[in-house]
Order: C-alpha cells, then structure tokens, then sequence
C-alpha cells in the first residue's frame, strides 16, 4: 500500500521518531504554509495542497507544477491535504507538524482523525508520541510502562481495556482528560468498545522501537 506523509502548519519536529517517517516518505506533501519550513530543512515537497494563502509567492514560482489548489472553505488544509492523497492513490497517511503553534488547530487537527479513518490508515505523530484511532475492538502494541491516554469521540461508548495500569470497566467518557495518563504494563492494550471512534496517545519513551 502506498504510503504518503503530509507536513502540516504547525510545529516542523525534532524528535527522531517523525523524522524518521518524513525521512523514509514515499511521498511528501506540504499544506501550503508548511512548504517554506520543509525547505528550510532540506527537503522538497512533491505537492503542495492548501488554497495557498499561506504559499511564499516565490515558492509558487519556482514550483508551479507541485502546485495543487483547493478554494473549498467548508474544509482546512489539512483535510484537502488527506483528501488529494486518498485520491491519488495513497491510503496510508502519517501526519507531521499539525500540533503546535495554536491550540485550537491543535485540537481540531486531532479531532479530524477519527473522520479520515473512514477512509484511510491514518497516524499522526508528533515530538512526544503517537496518535491512532480506531473504529471497532483492537489489541495495540506497546512497551512496559508506556504512558497510553484513550479519547472518546463518541461520549456514549462504553469501554473496557485489558493491559492498563488503571483499568477501564464498562466505562463512558463523558470529557477528553478521564482516560489520559494511563500506563501499559505489558506488551499489548486491548481496547473493547461498539460504537466509537476511540482516539489513543502513545508516549514515545526512553525504550521505544518502530511505531508503525
């Protein structure tokens, strides 16, 4: 399956884990306000989505084939971003640089996860750990000791999990900080839920391997 990742307007990263993701990129693709910042670190996109607001009119010069506009304004950059590489064929998306910088983009941002995995394999990784979502039951790797925060979407799904430090019964997440900070204690968290989307946060911490 082709895999793309896209480098939104936030904060570019610095821990490794991203970098490596961009590093090994079979495609590259740039929210327009996030081009400069990608270039600045050595890297040349191979497309540029957004409706350009934010594109250096210089860039937009020396790039004009790379170039893809989208005026749609029921949608962010982010959004068209994932929609042009779903369309293009690729259907396995890492997101980069789309926390940071203001919070609301930040939340907004996470939030959107859980529509495009309607669609895609989606992740989104930032300098401290991981997002999934997840749309039924899962078992999820991780490693011993591993801080692992679970978001609800839906505020009526009920969820119980095996492998956390501080369990989940039967339990409905009424706000977004109930099931933050847990901790796995052992190699896998299996999260057993209907309905859904399930948002997880996995920390990247001192023993990490490959998060793929």
């Amino acid at each position: 399956m082709p895999k793309a990742v896209i480098v939104a307007d936030g904060s570019f990263p610095v821990h490794k884990e991203p970098l490596r993701f961009l590093n090994e990129a079979g495609l590259i693709v740039c929210c327009d306000g996030s081009t400069k910042t990608l270039i600045d670190h050595g890297l040349i996109p191979d497309a540029i989505v957004g409706d350009m607001d934010s594109l250096d009119k210089e860039l937009a010069v020396k790039f004009p084939d790379r170039i893809f506009k989208d005026d749609n304004q029921e949608t962010n950059d982010l959004t068209k971003a994932v929609e042009w590489c779903h369309k293009s064929g690729y259907d396995d998306i890492t997101i980069l640089g789309a926390t940071g910088k203001r919070e609301d983009h930040t939340i907004g941002n996470i939030s959107l996860l859980a529509e495009y995995s309607k669609f895609i394999k989606v992740r989104m990784v930032t300098d401290t750990g991981i997002f999934l979502p997840y749309r039924e039951s899962c078992i999820i790797e991780t490693i011993p000791g591993q801080q692992v925060s679970v978001f609800s979407i839906d505020p009526g799904t009920m969820i119980t999990s095996a492998g956390l430090r501080y369990p989940l019964k039967n339990i409905k997440l009424g706000n977004w900080w109930q099931a933050t900070l847990n901790e796995a204690t052992g190699n896998t968290v299996a999260l057993e839920f209907n309905g859904g989307p399930l948002l997880v946060f996995l920390e990247f911490c001192a023993k990490e391997e490959s998060y793929r």
